[in-house]
């Protein structure tokens, strides 16, 4: 969101938990996050898509995880956008994420998409990840989450590590 107003679009709440390859918390993390507006569009100077820009959506956002590794964000569900690496391509509404360890040296970068997607199919990127792993780029529902009459709730947990680890974009 961003001041001034209301930025249009479903509201959301974006939740979840920073863990290691052990499962355990992972406190004190920086998670950023960034992503296109409601209309599938990024406040960015090369993004030439001609949905309007919303004057009210920043599209990024920053948080410390507490000491049990949880983070939350309200944001508005991202469009899905075109983009020009294939015929007719849409990128599936997805969220950026990064987050920063110890170091500045030491980052994750990787996508949070939601559930039920029908774009996944036609996505170079969601389909990079090997098919066993990709339900870990997907959040969940989570009716918890939702606010009533207000947002709807996501769950998306990140492993930094391990056989479970969240994917990550190469570098």
């Amino acid at each position: 969101m961003h001041a001034g107003g209301e930025a249009q679009g479903q509201r959301i709440v974006v939740h979840g938990q920073v863990r290691d390859s052990d499962g355990r918390p992972v406190p004190d993390t920086l998670v950023e996050v960034w992503q296109a507006n409601a209309g599938g569009r990024y406040l960015h100077k090369w993004d030439q898509h001609d949905a309007p820009l919303d004057p009210h959506f920043a599209g990024v956002g920053r948080a410390l995880t507490d000491s049990l590794g949880r983070y939350r964000f309200v944001t508005v569900k991202p469009g899905a956008y075109p983009w020009r690496n294939h015929h007719n391509a849409w990128r599936p509404a997805h969220i950026h994420f990064s987050l920063f360890g110890r170091a500045f040296t030491q980052r994750l970068v990787t996508q949070m998409y939601f559930p039920d997607d029908p774009l996944f199919a036609h996505d170079p990127i969601y389909n990079s990840v090997p098919e066993a792993a990709r339900h870990r780029l997907v959040s969940r529902f989570d009716l918890s989450a939702t606010v009533e009459q207000w947002a709807l709730g996501f769950e998306f947990d990140i492993v930094l590590r391990g056989r479970e680890a969240t994917p990550t974009e190469q570098p």
